[in-house]
């Protein structure tokens, strides 16, 4: 098995079970699945921090908001791993229930860096944030393809 697979198989289940638990209003699972050495970084969609007290204190107010995770799916874009680190690239999309009582729908594209520490994956770096509109992103149309008739 391929070292990024075995991470995945590793990170995967983990990540998920922590993520749906912060999602409902519980941060301890999500904590700890993350480094507790420095550096650690946060780039969050709702908040960004640097050291492992400053994150928590995100994670600690991410999960005061949710109460409960109606529905989510997790579309892995990308990962890999190498030696002792490794990242992956997905959009994470949700549906949660907020501390007000009110249903909130939405995607997020996010990085996360993991290193390996005393033989356990650990996330050392989230960046997450919304996606652009369609009509904002900068890729251009591909070229038109020359007809093979002509």
């Amino acid at each position: 098995m391929a070292q990024v697979d075995e991470f995945l198989a590793e990170m995967l289940p983990r990540w998920h079970r922590a993520y749906q638990a912060l999602c409902s209003g519980d941060v301890e699972p999500w904590a700890a699945i993350w480094s507790t050495r420095d550096p650690v970084s946060l780039f969050g969609a709702a908040g960004s921090a640097s050291g492992t007290e400053e994150v928590r204190g995100v994670q600690e107010w991410v999960a005061g908001h949710f109460t409960g995770l109606v529905d989510e799916k997790q579309e892995l874009v990308a990962a890999g791993a190498c030696g002792e680190l490794a990242y992956m690239v997905a959009f994470e999309h949700k549906t949660v229930e907020t501390l007000g009582g009110e249903r909130a729908t939405y995607t997020l594209r996010t990085t996360h860096v993991f290193r390996r520490e005393d033989g356990e994956w650990r996330i050392v770096h989230r960046h997450g944030d919304r996606p652009p509109e369609r009509d904002d992103f900068p890729i251009a149309p591909p070229p038109a393809r020359p007809d093979p008739g002509v």
